[in-house]
Protein backbone atom coordinates (compact mmCIF):
# COMPACT_ATOMS: atom_id res chain seq x y z
CA UNK A 1 0.00 0.00 0.00
CA UNK A 2 2.80 2.48 0.50
CA UNK A 3 2.93 3.02 -3.25
CA UNK A 4 -0.63 4.61 -3.28
CA UNK A 5 -0.74 6.39 0.20
CA UNK A 6 -1.97 9.94 0.94
CA UNK A 7 -1.41 12.31 3.23
CA UNK A 8 -4.33 15.00 3.56
CA UNK A 9 -3.58 17.88 6.12
CA UNK A 10 -6.36 20.01 6.15
CA UNK A 11 -8.37 21.81 9.12
CA UNK A 12 -12.04 22.10 7.25
CA UNK A 13 -13.19 18.53 8.94
CA UNK A 14 -16.61 17.56 6.77
CA UNK A 15 -14.02 18.40 3.91
CA UNK A 16 -11.58 16.51 5.16
CA UNK A 17 -14.21 13.47 6.06
CA UNK A 18 -15.29 13.51 2.10
CA UNK A 19 -12.54 13.86 0.42
CA UNK A 20 -11.13 10.58 2.73
CA UNK A 21 -13.58 8.66 1.84
CA UNK A 22 -13.56 9.74 -1.68
CA UNK A 23 -9.86 8.25 -1.99
CA UNK A 24 -10.36 5.38 0.16
CA UNK A 25 -13.10 4.31 -2.69
CA UNK A 26 -10.32 4.73 -4.63
CA UNK A 27 -8.55 2.48 -2.80
CA UNK A 28 -5.74 4.70 -1.60
CA UNK A 29 -4.19 4.57 1.75
CA UNK A 30 -5.67 7.61 3.68
CA UNK A 31 -4.21 9.55 7.08
CA UNK A 32 -5.96 12.88 8.05
CA UNK A 33 -4.87 15.54 10.20
CA UNK A 34 -5.02 19.25 10.68
CA UNK A 35 -2.50 21.91 11.08
CA UNK A 36 -1.63 21.04 14.53
CA UNK A 37 -1.15 18.16 14.46
CA UNK A 38 0.42 16.39 11.24
CA UNK A 39 4.22 17.61 12.08
CA UNK A 40 4.78 14.44 14.82
CA UNK A 41 3.25 12.24 12.06
CA UNK A 42 4.78 12.96 8.70
CA UNK A 43 8.43 12.02 9.93
CA UNK A 44 7.60 8.28 9.86
CA UNK A 45 5.56 8.53 6.61
CA UNK A 46 7.50 6.93 4.15
CA UNK A 47 7.16 6.46 0.21
CA UNK A 48 3.81 8.98 0.11
CA UNK A 49 2.35 9.50 -3.35
CA UNK A 50 1.60 13.14 -2.35
CA UNK A 51 0.55 15.44 0.68
CA UNK A 52 -2.74 17.24 0.05
CA UNK A 53 -2.96 20.46 1.80
CA UNK A 54 -6.10 22.30 2.29
CA UNK A 55 -6.48 26.18 1.93
CA UNK A 56 -8.21 28.91 5.22
CA UNK A 57 -5.28 27.50 7.23
CA UNK A 58 -3.24 29.84 9.23
CA UNK A 59 0.49 29.79 7.98
CA UNK A 60 -0.24 27.92 5.04
CA UNK A 61 2.77 29.00 3.04
CA UNK A 62 4.75 27.64 6.43
CA UNK A 63 3.15 24.29 6.49
CA UNK A 64 3.96 23.50 2.59
CA UNK A 65 7.87 24.58 2.95
CA UNK A 66 7.90 22.60 5.98
CA UNK A 67 6.43 19.41 4.40
CA UNK A 68 8.68 20.19 1.18
CA UNK A 69 11.43 20.47 4.09
CA UNK A 70 10.71 16.99 5.69
CA UNK A 71 9.95 15.03 2.59
CA UNK A 72 11.95 16.08 -0.16
CA UNK A 73 10.41 15.77 -4.09
CA UNK A 74 6.84 15.26 -2.50
CA UNK A 75 4.12 16.52 -4.50
CA UNK A 76 2.15 18.78 -2.47
CA UNK A 77 -1.74 19.63 -3.65
CA UNK A 78 -3.54 22.44 -2.94
CA UNK A 79 -6.80 21.83 -2.00
CA UNK A 80 -8.78 25.18 -2.60
CA UNK A 81 -12.64 26.00 -2.31
CA UNK A 82 -14.29 26.55 -6.35
CA UNK A 83 -13.29 29.83 -7.69
CA UNK A 84 -11.15 30.53 -5.12
CA UNK A 85 -7.28 29.75 -7.53
CA UNK A 86 -7.05 33.71 -8.18
CA UNK A 87 -6.38 34.31 -4.08
CA UNK A 88 -3.49 31.86 -4.15
CA UNK A 89 -0.56 33.35 -3.49
CA UNK A 90 2.83 33.50 -5.80
CA UNK A 91 4.94 32.09 -3.38
CA UNK A 92 2.62 28.99 -2.37
CA UNK A 93 1.42 28.55 -5.98
CA UNK A 94 5.46 28.24 -7.09
CA UNK A 95 5.81 25.08 -4.51
CA UNK A 96 2.76 22.97 -4.62
CA UNK A 97 2.46 20.59 -7.78
CA UNK A 98 -1.11 21.14 -8.12
CA UNK A 99 -4.09 22.78 -7.33
CA UNK A 100 -7.74 20.78 -6.77
CA UNK A 101 -10.86 22.41 -6.74
CA UNK A 102 -13.41 21.54 -4.13
CA UNK A 103 -16.27 20.31 -4.58
CA UNK A 104 -14.40 18.23 -6.98
CA UNK A 105 -15.85 15.26 -9.27
CA UNK A 106 -14.63 11.95 -9.56
CA UNK A 107 -12.99 12.22 -13.35
CA UNK A 108 -11.29 15.09 -12.23
CA UNK A 109 -9.91 13.42 -9.38
CA UNK A 110 -9.46 10.34 -10.96
CA UNK A 111 -7.12 12.83 -13.40
CA UNK A 112 -4.92 13.96 -10.57
CA UNK A 113 -4.27 10.99 -8.75
CA UNK A 114 -3.55 9.44 -12.05
CA UNK A 115 -0.57 12.04 -12.49
CA UNK A 116 0.56 11.67 -9.03
CA UNK A 117 0.85 7.76 -9.55
CA UNK A 118 2.88 8.79 -12.86
CA UNK A 119 5.52 11.52 -10.80
CA UNK A 120 5.70 8.30 -8.53
CA UNK A 121 6.91 6.13 -10.93
CA UNK A 122 9.26 8.30 -12.80
CA UNK A 123 10.79 9.17 -9.12
CA UNK A 124 11.09 5.06 -8.76
CA UNK A 125 12.63 4.53 -12.15
CA UNK A 126 15.22 7.25 -11.53
CA UNK A 127 16.19 5.41 -8.52
CA UNK A 128 16.00 2.18 -9.47
CA UNK A 129 17.79 2.08 -12.67
CA UNK A 130 20.52 -0.67 -12.27
CA UNK A 131 24.07 -0.68 -13.56
CA UNK A 132 22.83 -2.34 -17.01
CA UNK A 133 20.32 0.41 -17.41
CA UNK A 134 17.62 -0.84 -17.06
CA UNK A 135 14.46 -0.38 -14.48
CA UNK A 136 13.09 -2.43 -12.36
CA UNK A 137 10.08 -0.35 -12.25
CA UNK A 138 9.99 -0.18 -15.83
CA UNK A 139 10.63 -3.22 -16.37
CA UNK A 140 7.31 -4.56 -14.35
CA UNK A 141 4.90 -1.72 -15.68
CA UNK A 142 5.04 -2.51 -19.32
CA UNK A 143 4.39 -6.00 -18.48
CA UNK A 144 1.14 -4.94 -17.01
CA UNK A 145 -0.03 -2.77 -20.43
CA UNK A 146 -0.89 -6.07 -21.23
CA UNK A 147 -4.43 -6.22 -19.92
CA UNK A 148 -5.92 -8.89 -18.69
CA UNK A 149 -6.12 -12.12 -16.68
CA UNK A 150 -6.88 -15.21 -18.40
CA UNK A 151 -4.54 -17.86 -19.20
CA UNK A 152 -3.43 -16.25 -23.07
CA UNK A 153 -2.70 -13.43 -21.74
CA UNK A 154 -0.86 -14.77 -18.73
CA UNK A 155 1.42 -17.31 -21.32
CA UNK A 156 2.73 -14.42 -23.14
CA UNK A 157 3.49 -12.36 -20.19
CA UNK A 158 5.83 -15.64 -19.40
CA UNK A 159 7.01 -15.36 -23.01
CA UNK A 160 8.02 -11.97 -22.43
CA UNK A 161 9.98 -12.44 -19.83
CA UNK A 162 11.53 -15.75 -20.81
CA UNK A 163 13.04 -13.88 -24.15
CA UNK A 164 13.53 -10.11 -22.46
CA UNK A 165 17.36 -11.33 -21.58
CA UNK A 166 18.15 -12.15 -24.80
CA UNK A 167 18.64 -10.76 -28.56
CA UNK A 168 16.62 -13.80 -30.31
CA UNK A 169 14.63 -12.54 -33.35
CA UNK A 170 10.70 -12.53 -32.03
CA UNK A 171 7.21 -13.40 -34.31
CA UNK A 172 4.56 -12.27 -33.08
CA UNK A 173 1.35 -14.19 -35.09
CA UNK A 174 -2.29 -12.81 -34.69
CA UNK A 175 -5.23 -10.97 -36.41
CA UNK A 176 -5.09 -7.73 -36.64
CA UNK A 177 -6.37 -5.44 -33.68
CA UNK A 178 -5.05 -8.08 -31.30
CA UNK A 179 -2.76 -5.60 -29.68
CA UNK A 180 0.59 -6.90 -31.74
CA UNK A 181 2.50 -4.09 -31.03
CA UNK A 182 1.59 -3.20 -27.39
CA UNK A 183 3.32 -6.63 -26.87
CA UNK A 184 6.54 -5.50 -29.32
CA UNK A 185 7.05 -2.36 -27.05
CA UNK A 186 6.41 -4.50 -24.02
CA UNK A 187 8.90 -6.73 -25.01
CA UNK A 188 11.22 -4.08 -25.94
CA UNK A 189 10.58 -2.13 -22.65
CA UNK A 190 11.45 -5.22 -20.69
CA UNK A 191 14.76 -6.37 -22.67
CA UNK A 192 18.34 -4.81 -22.05
CA UNK A 193 17.50 -2.53 -25.07
CA UNK A 194 14.74 -0.39 -23.35
CA UNK A 195 16.43 2.84 -23.00
CA UNK A 196 17.43 2.58 -26.63
CA UNK A 197 14.56 3.52 -29.33
CA UNK A 198 11.62 1.17 -30.31
CA UNK A 199 11.09 2.31 -33.97
CA UNK A 200 8.07 0.67 -35.25
CA UNK A 201 7.61 0.61 -39.51
CA UNK A 202 4.25 -0.97 -41.00
CA UNK A 203 5.56 -2.64 -43.99
CA UNK A 204 1.93 -2.74 -45.55
CA UNK A 205 1.62 0.91 -45.50
CA UNK A 206 4.33 1.55 -47.57
CA UNK A 207 4.60 1.00 -51.27
CA UNK A 208 6.98 -1.15 -52.46
CA UNK A 209 9.14 0.87 -54.20
CA UNK A 210 9.84 2.78 -51.04
CA UNK A 211 9.78 0.48 -48.93
CA UNK A 212 14.21 -0.04 -48.90
CA UNK A 213 14.67 3.85 -48.63
CA UNK A 214 12.62 4.16 -45.64
CA UNK A 215 14.31 0.46 -43.94
CA UNK A 216 18.02 1.69 -45.36
CA UNK A 217 18.13 4.93 -46.05
CA UNK A 218 19.18 6.82 -49.46
CA UNK A 219 22.23 9.10 -50.47
CA UNK A 220 21.64 12.55 -51.89
CA UNK A 221 20.23 11.94 -55.95
CA UNK A 222 20.19 8.38 -55.90
CA UNK A 223 16.24 8.54 -57.27
CA UNK A 224 14.18 11.04 -58.45
CA UNK A 225 13.26 13.58 -54.92
CA UNK A 226 16.07 12.40 -53.26
CA UNK A 227 17.18 15.68 -52.43
CA UNK A 228 19.04 15.30 -49.45
CA UNK A 229 20.54 11.86 -47.87
CA UNK A 230 18.08 10.51 -45.38
CA UNK A 231 18.78 7.87 -42.72
CA UNK A 232 16.44 4.87 -42.68
CA UNK A 233 14.45 3.02 -40.05
CA UNK A 234 17.74 0.62 -39.00
CA UNK A 235 20.09 3.71 -38.25
CA UNK A 236 17.37 5.19 -36.12
CA UNK A 237 16.83 2.19 -34.31
CA UNK A 238 20.43 1.86 -33.78
CA UNK A 239 20.75 0.38 -30.30
CA UNK A 240 17.24 -0.51 -30.01
CA UNK A 241 14.96 -2.60 -31.35
CA UNK A 242 13.37 -2.39 -35.27
CA UNK A 243 9.43 -3.91 -35.10
CA UNK A 244 8.07 -4.78 -38.30
CA UNK A 245 4.78 -4.66 -38.50
CA UNK A 246 3.19 -6.47 -41.08
CA UNK A 247 5.87 -8.09 -42.34
CA UNK A 248 3.92 -10.79 -44.47
CA UNK A 249 3.07 -8.14 -46.97
CA UNK A 250 6.56 -7.34 -47.46
CA UNK A 251 7.31 -7.83 -51.26
CA UNK A 252 9.48 -10.52 -52.33
CA UNK A 253 12.45 -8.04 -53.26
CA UNK A 254 12.41 -6.59 -50.43
CA UNK A 255 12.30 -10.31 -48.43
CA UNK A 256 15.99 -10.95 -50.15
CA UNK A 257 17.43 -7.92 -48.57
CA UNK A 258 16.17 -8.19 -44.93
CA UNK A 259 17.13 -11.89 -45.24
CA UNK A 260 20.97 -10.47 -45.77
CA UNK A 261 20.81 -7.64 -43.39
CA UNK A 262 19.48 -10.69 -40.71
CA UNK A 263 22.61 -12.99 -41.95
CA UNK A 264 25.19 -10.15 -41.43
CA UNK A 265 23.72 -7.39 -40.04
CA UNK A 266 25.17 -4.98 -42.49
CA UNK A 267 22.98 -3.13 -45.52
CA UNK A 268 23.91 -0.12 -47.72
CA UNK A 269 21.75 3.12 -48.21
CA UNK A 270 19.82 3.50 -51.69
CA UNK A 271 22.67 4.91 -53.95
CA UNK A 272 25.32 4.20 -51.64
CA UNK A 273 27.97 1.77 -51.76
CA UNK A 274 29.62 1.88 -48.25
CA UNK A 275 28.36 -0.84 -46.16
CA UNK A 276 26.64 0.31 -42.42
CA UNK A 277 26.82 -2.21 -39.36
CA UNK A 278 23.92 -2.00 -37.61
CA UNK A 279 23.27 -3.66 -33.97
CA UNK A 280 19.25 -3.74 -33.54
CA UNK A 281 16.83 -6.27 -32.44
CA UNK A 282 13.82 -7.00 -34.63
CA UNK A 283 10.68 -7.86 -33.79
CA UNK A 284 8.23 -9.12 -36.84
CA UNK A 285 4.53 -9.14 -36.60
CA UNK A 286 1.90 -10.80 -38.95
CA UNK A 287 -1.86 -11.29 -39.30
CA UNK A 288 -1.17 -13.57 -42.33
CA UNK A 289 -0.76 -17.53 -42.08
CA UNK A 290 3.03 -17.34 -43.31
CA UNK A 291 3.17 -21.37 -43.53
CA UNK A 292 0.09 -20.83 -46.44
CA UNK A 293 2.03 -17.80 -47.87
CA UNK A 294 5.63 -19.85 -48.54
CA UNK A 295 3.56 -22.38 -50.39
CA UNK A 296 1.42 -20.14 -52.43
CA UNK A 297 5.32 -18.64 -53.15
CA UNK A 298 4.54 -14.99 -51.68
CA UNK A 299 6.79 -15.40 -48.69
CA UNK A 300 10.40 -17.02 -48.84
CA UNK A 301 10.73 -19.80 -46.45
CA UNK A 302 14.60 -18.76 -45.24
CA UNK A 303 13.11 -15.47 -43.92
CA UNK A 304 10.64 -17.58 -42.60
CA UNK A 305 12.89 -19.62 -40.62
CA UNK A 306 15.26 -16.29 -39.60
CA UNK A 307 12.33 -14.56 -38.11
CA UNK A 308 10.61 -17.50 -36.26
CA UNK A 309 13.22 -17.94 -33.67
CA UNK A 310 10.87 -17.18 -30.79
CA UNK A 311 7.44 -16.84 -32.05
CA UNK A 312 4.56 -15.75 -29.93
CA UNK A 313 0.49 -16.39 -30.52
CA UNK A 314 -2.03 -13.27 -29.97
CA UNK A 315 -5.28 -14.87 -29.30
CA UNK A 316 -8.18 -13.30 -30.90
CA UNK A 317 -10.54 -11.04 -28.33
CA UNK A 318 -13.24 -13.96 -28.79
CA UNK A 319 -10.73 -16.95 -27.33
CA UNK A 320 -10.66 -14.33 -24.50
CA UNK A 321 -13.67 -12.86 -23.56
CA UNK A 322 -12.95 -12.89 -19.88
CA UNK A 323 -10.35 -9.69 -20.51
CA UNK A 324 -13.22 -7.95 -21.58
CA UNK A 325 -14.27 -6.31 -18.31
CA UNK A 326 -10.83 -5.56 -17.42
CA UNK A 327 -10.36 -3.91 -20.98
CA UNK A 328 -13.16 -1.42 -20.82
CA UNK A 329 -12.27 -0.55 -17.64
CA UNK A 330 -8.82 0.36 -18.66
CA UNK A 331 -9.65 1.75 -22.06
CA UNK A 332 -11.92 3.87 -20.05
CA UNK A 333 -9.85 5.13 -17.66
CA UNK A 334 -7.54 6.08 -20.49
CA UNK A 335 -10.04 8.37 -22.16
CA UNK A 336 -10.34 10.18 -18.55
CA UNK A 337 -6.81 10.49 -18.25
CA UNK A 338 -6.35 12.10 -21.55
CA UNK A 339 -9.92 14.48 -21.25
CA UNK A 340 -11.60 12.38 -23.64
CA UNK A 341 -14.47 11.52 -21.97
CA UNK A 342 -16.46 8.79 -19.77
CA UNK A 343 -18.84 6.50 -19.56
CA UNK A 344 -19.88 3.43 -17.80
CA UNK A 345 -21.73 0.59 -18.56
CA UNK A 346 -24.15 -2.18 -17.14
CA UNK A 347 -23.69 -5.72 -16.05
CA UNK A 348 -25.65 -6.62 -18.92
CA UNK A 349 -23.90 -4.49 -21.29
CA UNK A 350 -20.90 -6.33 -20.40
CA UNK A 351 -22.51 -9.32 -20.63
CA UNK A 352 -23.42 -9.03 -24.35
CA UNK A 353 -19.92 -7.64 -25.31
CA UNK A 354 -18.16 -11.27 -24.35
CA UNK A 355 -20.92 -12.88 -26.05
CA UNK A 356 -20.09 -10.94 -29.30
CA UNK A 357 -17.36 -12.44 -31.74
CA UNK A 358 -15.28 -9.20 -32.13
CA UNK A 359 -13.91 -9.37 -35.65
CA UNK A 360 -11.88 -6.56 -35.25
CA UNK A 361 -10.73 -7.72 -31.83
CA UNK A 362 -8.98 -5.07 -29.07
CA UNK A 363 -9.38 -2.36 -31.91
CA UNK A 364 -13.18 -2.53 -32.56
CA UNK A 365 -13.84 -2.93 -28.55
CA UNK A 366 -11.64 0.57 -28.22
CA UNK A 367 -13.98 2.12 -31.06
CA UNK A 368 -16.87 1.32 -29.65
CA UNK A 369 -16.06 2.41 -25.79
CA UNK A 370 -14.82 6.04 -27.37
CA UNK A 371 -17.93 6.22 -29.65
CA UNK A 372 -20.16 5.33 -26.49
CA UNK A 373 -18.31 8.17 -24.32
CA UNK A 374 -19.37 10.60 -27.22
CA UNK A 375 -23.10 9.78 -27.49
CA UNK A 376 -23.58 8.99 -23.90
CA UNK A 377 -21.12 11.26 -22.35
CA UNK A 378 -20.95 10.08 -18.10
CA UNK A 379 -23.57 7.91 -18.96
CA UNK A 380 -24.93 4.55 -18.16
CA UNK A 381 -24.81 2.24 -20.84
CA UNK A 382 -26.67 -0.84 -21.05
CA UNK A 383 -27.45 -3.24 -23.77
CA UNK A 384 -30.48 -1.22 -25.60
CA UNK A 385 -28.09 1.69 -25.81
CA UNK A 386 -25.11 -0.08 -27.36
CA UNK A 387 -25.16 -0.50 -31.21
CA UNK A 388 -27.94 -2.63 -32.75
CA UNK A 389 -25.95 -5.95 -33.16
CA UNK A 390 -25.45 -6.49 -29.29
CA UNK A 391 -29.39 -5.81 -28.74
CA UNK A 392 -29.57 -9.66 -29.71
CA UNK A 393 -26.97 -10.84 -26.90
CA UNK A 394 -29.70 -9.46 -24.18
CA UNK A 395 -29.25 -10.73 -20.58
CA UNK A 396 -31.77 -10.25 -17.97
CA UNK A 397 -30.57 -8.67 -14.47
CA UNK A 398 -32.79 -11.97 -13.27
CA UNK A 399 -30.26 -14.03 -14.72
CA UNK A 400 -27.60 -12.22 -12.63
CA UNK A 401 -29.21 -13.15 -9.63
CA UNK A 402 -29.36 -16.58 -10.15
CA UNK A 403 -26.28 -16.73 -11.36
CA UNK A 404 -25.07 -15.44 -7.85
CA UNK A 405 -27.28 -17.18 -5.52
CA UNK A 406 -25.96 -20.23 -7.33
CA UNK A 407 -22.72 -19.52 -5.76
CA UNK A 408 -22.31 -19.92 -1.86
CA UNK A 409 -25.80 -18.90 -0.65
CA UNK A 410 -25.61 -20.55 2.84
CA UNK A 411 -24.79 -17.57 5.42
CA UNK A 412 -22.38 -20.13 7.31
CA UNK A 413 -20.54 -20.42 4.44
CA UNK A 414 -20.28 -16.94 3.66
CA UNK A 415 -16.26 -15.51 3.41
CA UNK A 416 -15.92 -12.69 5.33
CA UNK A 417 -14.72 -9.52 3.27
CA UNK A 418 -11.94 -7.41 4.85
CA UNK A 419 -13.17 -3.72 4.84
CA UNK A 420 -10.72 -0.93 4.26
CA UNK A 421 -11.04 2.08 6.43
CA UNK A 422 -13.34 1.56 9.11
CA UNK A 423 -15.06 3.88 10.66
CA UNK A 424 -17.34 5.62 13.39
CA UNK A 425 -21.01 7.08 12.06
CA UNK A 426 -22.20 9.79 13.45
CA UNK A 427 -25.15 12.52 12.75
CA UNK A 428 -22.17 14.84 12.54
CA UNK A 429 -20.36 12.90 9.54
CA UNK A 430 -23.27 13.61 7.35
CA UNK A 431 -22.26 16.56 5.57
CA UNK A 432 -24.84 19.75 4.78
CA UNK A 433 -25.66 21.09 1.36
CA UNK A 434 -23.20 23.68 1.35
CA UNK A 435 -23.88 26.94 -0.38
CA UNK A 436 -22.50 26.15 -4.30
CA UNK A 437 -24.41 22.88 -4.51
CA UNK A 438 -23.13 19.48 -4.81
CA UNK A 439 -22.95 16.98 -6.73
CA UNK A 440 -25.57 14.80 -5.42
CA UNK A 441 -24.74 11.51 -7.80
CA UNK A 442 -21.35 11.74 -6.87
CA UNK A 443 -22.69 12.23 -2.99
CA UNK A 444 -25.07 9.26 -2.89
CA UNK A 445 -22.11 6.91 -3.94
CA UNK A 446 -20.16 7.82 -1.25
CA UNK A 447 -22.94 7.81 1.30
CA UNK A 448 -23.77 4.22 -0.36
CA UNK A 449 -19.92 3.11 0.18
CA UNK A 450 -19.79 4.71 4.26
CA UNK A 451 -22.80 2.84 5.00
CA UNK A 452 -21.77 -0.65 3.49
CA UNK A 453 -18.30 -0.13 5.56
CA UNK A 454 -20.40 0.44 8.59
CA UNK A 455 -22.65 -2.72 7.64
CA UNK A 456 -19.75 -4.98 6.82
CA UNK A 457 -17.77 -3.47 10.15
CA UNK A 458 -20.61 -4.86 12.24
CA UNK A 459 -21.06 -8.14 11.08
CA UNK A 460 -17.70 -8.54 11.00
CA UNK A 461 -17.10 -8.65 7.10
CA UNK A 462 -20.05 -11.63 6.34
CA UNK A 463 -21.61 -10.32 3.41
CA UNK A 464 -24.76 -12.07 4.27
CA UNK A 465 -25.10 -10.81 7.54
CA UNK A 466 -24.64 -7.11 6.15
CA UNK A 467 -27.12 -7.36 3.58
CA UNK A 468 -29.47 -8.17 6.36
CA UNK A 469 -28.43 -5.46 7.94
CA UNK A 470 -29.26 -3.17 4.93
CA UNK A 471 -32.22 -4.83 4.12
CA UNK A 472 -31.03 -5.99 1.00
CA UNK A 473 -30.91 -9.50 -1.04
CA UNK A 474 -26.97 -10.85 -0.55
CA UNK A 475 -26.88 -11.24 -4.37
CA UNK A 476 -27.72 -7.50 -4.37
CA UNK A 477 -24.80 -6.29 -1.91
CA UNK A 478 -22.28 -8.76 -3.83
CA UNK A 479 -23.26 -6.56 -6.87
CA UNK A 480 -22.71 -3.41 -5.07
CA UNK A 481 -19.34 -5.00 -3.33
CA UNK A 482 -18.39 -5.41 -7.25
CA UNK A 483 -19.21 -2.19 -8.47
CA UNK A 484 -17.56 -0.37 -5.90
CA UNK A 485 -14.42 -2.79 -6.13
CA UNK A 486 -14.27 -4.04 -2.49
CA UNK A 487 -11.47 -6.29 -1.74
CA UNK A 488 -12.01 -9.62 -0.34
Amino acid sequence: MALRHILLIDDNKARSHQLGVILQFMEYRIDTYDSSNYAASINECCALLAVIVGDGMDKQAAIIKDVLDRIAKVPVVLLIEKGSASQVSTAISQMIYEMLEWPVTYPVLKQVTDKLTCCYNQQQEARDITSDGRSDARRLSCIERLKGQSKAIATIRKLIAQVAGSDATVLILGESGTGKEVIARSLHDASFRGTKPFVPVNCGAIPGELLESELFGHEKGAFTGAFNSRQGRFELAEGGTLFLDEIGDMPMPMQVKLLRVLQERTFERVGSNRTIHCDVRIIAATHRQLESEIKDKRFREDLFYRLNVFPIDVPPLRERVEDIPLLVMDLIARMETSNRGSVRLTKSALAALTQYEWPGNVRELANLIERLAIIHPKGLVDVLDLPDKFHKYQVSEESFHEAEGAVGDDDDNDEPIDVMGGFECSAASLAQLPAQGIDLKEYLNILEVDLIRQALNECKGVVAHAAKRLNMRRTTLVEKLRKHEFQR
